[in-house]
C-alpha cells in the first residue's frame, strides 16, 4: 500500500478507536449529579442568636398564632443535658400540633426524640440504634399525614430513616423502644444534611453543610428530595435528589460557615434556613435567610 494510503488508513483507524473509547466511557462513567435551576428567590434575613437559634427552627401551625420555634445549645433543659443528651438538632411540628426535637449524646447506642403534646406536656421517646446506624440525630421532618416521621444521620449518606411519629402514631409509647420502620433510599448520596422539611406530601427541602462540594459541584447546597410515595412503615420508598442552589455565605468574617436547620411554612410559602457565620462573627452576623419560590 502506498505511503499516503497507509497514512490515511492509520488516521481513520485512530479516529475509530477514539470514537469507540468515547462511547465506552460514556456508557460506563457515573451519571452527573442532578442540578436544577434555582427556583428560590431570597427575600431577606434575620439575625440568628448563637445560643438559642443556632441549630434548627420550625413554624408551628397548631394552635393558630403560635410563634416560630428554634433550637440551640441554650434551649436544652438542664434536666435533659445532665443525662447526656447534649446536642439538639433541627425540630419539626406535626400538622396537628405535636412539636418534636431530635437529641443525641456523645456515646452509647441510642438517640432520643423529645415531644411536646398540644396541651403542653413533654415526653421522651428513645430509639436503640440499628446495625450500622450513626449515633447522630441531626433533624426530624413530619409529613402532612403525620403518622410517619423522617430523621437523618450526619456524614455521607444514601438513606433517610423512617419512624412512627412519636406521640402521634398510636403504636408509640415513651416506655417502649421507638423502632425504625422503613427507609428512604436515595438515588444520589448526600453529605452532612443538617435539616429537612416537607414542602408537600412527597417533597423534602434539605439544608446540607457539605464542605467539599464534590457531590453536586457546590458547597453548602439547598437540596430537594422527591419521594416515590409518602413515607410509611410497611415498605421502603426511593428518593430522587436534586441540588437547587448554594445557600448564602455572607459575613464580615472570613472562614468556614455552617448551614443548620431548615423550615418551610406552608401557610406563607416561605422557606427559612439558618447559616452560622465563621469566627467571631458567629455572635454578630449569623443569619436566618428567607426565600420564596419563583
Amino acid at each position: 500500500m502506498p505511503a499516503p494510503a497507509r497514512q490515511r488508513c492509520h488516521a481513520l483507524l485512530s479516529a475509530l478507536v477514539t470514537l469507540a473509547t468515547a462511547v465506552v466511557l460514556s456508557l460506563t462513567a457515573p451519571a452527573a449529579p442532578a442540578f436544577a435551576a434555582d427556583a428560590w428567590t431570597e427575600l431577606g434575613s434575620d439575625r440568628a442568636d448563637p445560643l438559642t437559634e443556632s441549630q434548627g427552627l420550625t413554624s408551628v401551625e397548631v394552635p393558630a398564632g403560635s410563634p416560630n420555634r428554634y433550637t440551640g445549645i441554650g434551649t436544652i433543659p438542664l434536666g435533659v443535658s445532665s443525662r447526656g443528651w447534649n446536642h439538639v438538632g433541627d425540630p419539626d411540628a406535626s400538622y396537628n400540633g405535636y412539636y418534636i426535637e431530635p437529641y443525641q449524646r456523645d456515646s452509647g447506642n441510642s438517640k432520643m426524640f423529645r415531644v411536646q403534646a398540644p396541651g403542653g406536656a413533654w415526653s421522651e421517646y428513645v430509639h436503640t440504634l440499628g446495625p450500622k446506624e450513626a449515633l447522630n440525630n441531626s433533624w426530624v421532618a413530619v409529613p402532612p399525614d403525620g403518622q410517619w416521621m423522617l430523621a437523618g444521620e450526619y456524614g455521607t449518606m444514601s438513606r433517610l430513616l423512617v419512624f412512627p411519629t412519636p406521640g402521634v402514631n398510636a403504636s408509640t409509647s415513651p416506655s417502649a423502644n421507638l423502632p425504625q420502620a422503613s427507609t428512604v433510599n436515595l438515588d444520589h448520596a448526600v453529605r452532612d444534611v443538617q435539616g429537612c422539611d416537607f414542602s408537600g406530601p412527597t417533597t423534602l427541602l434539605c439544608s446540607s453543610d457539605d464542605p467539599a462540594g464534590t457531590l453536586f459541584g457546590v458547597t453548602k447546597p439547598l437540596l430537594q428530595v422527591d419521594l416515590s410515595g409518602p413515607p410509611n412503615g410497611s415498605a421502603d420508598v426511593s428518593g430522587h435528589v436534586t441540588a437547587l442552589r448554594q445557600l448564602p455565605l455572607r459575613s464580615s468574617c472570613s472562614g468556614t460557615f455552617e448551614t443548620e436547620g431548615i423550615d418551610y411554612d406552608r401557610r406563607t410559602g416561605t422557606l427559612r434556613v439558618i447559616v452560622i457565620s465563621p469566627g467571631f462573627c458567629v455572635l454578630t452576623d449569623s443569619k436566618t435567610y428567607r426565600f420564596t419560590r419563583g
